[in-house]
């Protein structure tokens, strides 16, 4: 089993930046993909960013390209989300995940965080 923790998460004014950790244990993340999904309240949760399990591919949802950069640091067996260019509409509970092997925009991943709240205000 993998434990996920993510952290880095607050209030930050639009246009501004955060950088999101995903601190994995139990096991080590080196053959699993991870991804960070987003919650508002009264929404579904949805897709915000991958990465393959060998660092090589990464997978952005169209209203973050440009914005986000997802990265893995596999010795240290954390993720990051970092979020530049900050809208409003970015407010939600961040949630860190991973699924064995292949990555996915689906939310079939086999193992999720508690999530880590950013709020983005004008």
């Amino acid at each position: 089993q993998v434990q996920l923790v993510e952290s880095g998460g607050g209030l930050v004014q639009a246009g501004g930046s955060l950088r999101l950790s995903c601190a994995a244990s139990g096991r080590s993340i080196s053959t699993y993909a991870m991804g960070w999904f987003r919650q508002a309240p009264g929404k579904e949760r949805e897709f915000v960013t991958a990465i393959s399990w060998t660092g090589a591919n990464t997978y952005y949802a169209d209203s973050v390209k440009g914005r986000f950069t997802i990265s893995r640091d596999n010795a240290g067996n954390t993720v990051y989300l970092q979020m530049n260019s900050l809208k409003t509409e970015d407010t939600a509970v961040y949630y860190c995940a991973a699924k064995w092997m292949v990555a996915t925009m689906n939310d079939d991943y086999n193992y999720w965080g508690q999530g880590t709240q950013v709020t983005v205000s004008s």
